[in-house]
C-alpha cells in the first residue's frame, strides 16, 4: 500500500512533465549515471595499480640502496653514503626521504635538511628473517610508503626510503579531472541529442494537440503532416482520416439539420396561412353569416309578437349570437388582425386582456418597442407568449405572471414568468408535458435562444431571445 502511495506521488509529478522534459531528464540522468560509475571504477581500478607500484618501487629501490651502501659503509666512506643518497633521491622524485641506520641503531647518513627526526626510527624495523618491511605513514603531505631493507642480514645495518604518494594522487587527479571534462561534454552532446530527438518526436504530437483542439471546437478541417513512417505517422494517419470522417458526418448532420429545418419553418408557415385563411374565413363569410341569421331572427321575433313561434325564435338568436360569439373569438386564437394591422404590441395586450377576463389571473405586461419588427418575429414572440399563458393555465396554478417584451439593439428580448408551482428542469417532463419543446423550435428558427429557469414552488421564468439581423433567419410565418 505504502510503495503504491509512493508510486502514485511519483507519477503525478513525473506526469506533469512534459515529454522535451522527461527525453532531457532520462539522457542527462543516463548519462550522469555512466560517467560516475565509470569515473569511480577507474579511479578504483587506479588507485589499486599505483599502490601496487608504489610498495614495489619502494622494496626496488630500498634494495638498490641496501646493496649500494655496503661497501662504504664498511669503508666508513660518509661522503660517499650522502653522495649515494642524494642521486637516490634525484634519480626517483617520488622519494620523501631516505636515511642509513648502522647495526647498532645510530643514524649514518640521511637526507632530510632540518635535521633528522628521531622519532622515524622506531616506526617501522625489519624482523629477524624478514628481507624488508613496509609500514605507511599519514603525513601532512599525504602517505608515505616507508620500506626498510636490511643490509647484508643487517650484519651492517638498514637502508630506510620514504615513497611518497603524491604522483598518484596528481594522477587520480589528472584522470578524475579527464574524466569529468568526458563527462561534460559528453552531457552536451546528449543534451544537443535530445533536444533533436524531442524536437523530432513532440513537434508531430504538438501539432496533433493543435489540430484535435481546433477539432474540438467544431472545425474538422485541419490535417496534420505524416512525419514518418514509424507510430506517430500511423498516428497521424489516423487522426485525418478521423477528422475526414468527422467532416462527413457533420456535413451530413448539417443537411439533415437543413431539412429538418425547412420541413419545420414550411409546416409553421403553412400552419400560420392556414389559419390566416381560416381565420379571413370565419370572419368574411361565417360571421356574416351568422349576423345575417341573427338579425332575420330578432326581425322575425319582432314581427311575430303574439306567434307561438317566438319564444323558440328568441332561443335561436340566442344560439345564433353565442356561436358568433365563439367563431369571433376562434377566428382571433386562429390568426388575430390586430398582429398584422397594429403590430405585436397591441396583439399582446388584447391578449392578455383577453386572457385575464377569462381565466382571473392577473397578469403585469411591459412591452418597450419603438418600431414594429419582422413579420416574421412578431409572429414568433407572439405564438410564444400564447403558448406560454396556456402553459400558466394548464399546469402552473400560478396566482399572477408577468410579461415583458423589449428590444437590445439587434436582439429582441422576451421574458414570461409566473409564480406557479414550477417544475424540475433537469428531467425531460419539463418539455414534454408543457409544450415547451414547440416554443423552443420556434426561436431556434429564427437563430434565437431559450432559456429555463424553474424550481418546486418557486415558480418558472421562460427567457427568449431572438436576434434581428441574422443572415440564417429562416421564415416562421
Amino acid at each position: 500500500m505504502i510503495l503504491r502511495k509512493i508510486y502514485q506521488r511519483f507519477w503525478n509529478v513525473a506526469g506533469a512533465v512534459s515529454i522535451r522534459a522527461k527525453i532531457l531528464g532520462i539522457i542527462l540522468g543516463l548519462v550522469a549515471l555512466l560517467g560516475m560509475s565509470v569515473t569511480i571504477q577507474a579511479r578504483y581500478a587506479l588507485t589499486a595499480t599505483m599502490t601496487a607500484q608504489l610498495e614495489e618501487q619502494s622494496v626496488s629501490v630500498s634494495r638498490d640502496l641496501a646493496a649500494r651502501s655496503t661497501d662504504p659503509i664498511l669503508l666508513n666512506d660518509l661522503l660517499g653514503l650522502h653522495d649515494l643518497l642524494d642521486e637516490t633521491t634525484t634519480n626517483n622524485p617520488n622519494i620523501r626521504y631516505a636515511f642509513l641506520v648502522d647495526a647498532r641503531g645510530q643514524v649514518i647518513a640521511h637526507t632530510f635538511d632540518g635535521g633528522f627526526p628521531l622519532d622515524l626510527i622506531s616506526i617501522n624495523s625489519v624482523q629477524s628473517g624478514e628481507h624488508h618491511h613496509t609500514a605507511l605513514i599519514q603525513t601532512d603531505e599525504g602517505l608515505v610508503w616507508d620500506t626498510a631493507v636490511p643490509i647484508l642480514d643487517g650484519k651492517v645495518g638498514t637502508a630506510r626510503i620514504g615513497l611518497s604518494d603524491a604522483s598518484m594522487r596528481a594522477a587520480l587527479s589528472t584522470l578524475t579531472a579527464q574524466l569529468l571534462l568526458t563527462i561534460l561534454l559528453v552531457s552536451l552532446t546528449g543534451i544537443l541529442v535530445a533536444v533533436f530527438l524531442t524536437w523530432i518526436l513532440t513537434r508531430p504530437i504538438i501539432s496533433l494537440a493543435h489540430a484535435t483542439q481546433v477539432v474540438a471546437q467544431g472545425d474538422f478541417s485541419p490535417r496534420v503532416p505524416r512525419w514518418a513512417n514509424d507510430e506517430i505517422g500511423d498516428l497521424a494517419e489516423a487522426f485525418n482520416q478521423m477528422t475526414e470522417q468527422l467532416a462527413r458526418t457533420d456535413e451530413l448532420r448539417k443537411e439533415r439539420e437543413s431539412l429538418r429545418r425547412q420541413l419545420l419553418e414550411k409546416v409553421i408557415t403553412t400552419q400560420e396561412d392556414e389559419r390566416r385563411r381560416i381565420a379571413r374565413e370565419l370572419h368574411d363569410s361565417t360571421s356574416q353569416n351568422l349576423t345575417s341569421l341573427i338579425l332575420g331572427l330578432r326581425m322575425m321575433e319582432a314581427h311575430c309578437a303574439k306567434c307561438t313561434a317566438q319564444t323558440k325564435a328568441t332561443e335561436l338568436r340566442q344560439v345564433a349570437s353565442k356561436t358568433l360569439d365563439e367563431v369571433h373569438d376562434l377566428s382571433m386564437r386562429l390568426r388575430p388582425r390586430v398582429l398584422d394591422d397594429l403590430g405585436l404590441a397591441a396583439a399582446l395586450e388584447r391578449l392578455v386582456s383577453e386572457w385575464q377576463a377569462r381565466y382571473k389571473i392577473p397578469v403585469d405586461v411591459v412591452i418597450q418597442l419603438a418600431e414594429r419588427l419582422p413579420g416574421e418575429v412578431e409572429t414568433a414572440i407572439y405564438r410564444i407568449v400564447q403558448e406560454t399563458l396556456t402553459n400558466i393555465v394548464r399546469h402552473a396554478q400560478a396566482r399572477s405572471a408577468s410579461i415583458l417584451v423589449e428590444r437590445h439593439g439587434n436582439f429582441v428580448r422576451a421574458i414570461v414568468e409566473d409564480d406557479g408551482v414550477g417544475f424540475d428542469i433537469n428531467t425531460n417532463h419539463g418539455e414534454s408535458h408543457l409544450g415547451l419543446m414547440g416554443i423552443r423550435e420556434r426561436a431556434e428558427l429564427l437563430s434565437g435562444t431559450l432559456t429555463i429557469e424553474s424550481s418546486s414552488e418557486q415558480g418558472t421564468s421562460i427567457f427568449i431571445e431572438i436576434p434581428l439581423h441574422s443572415e440564417k433567419m429562416a421564415v416562421a410565418s
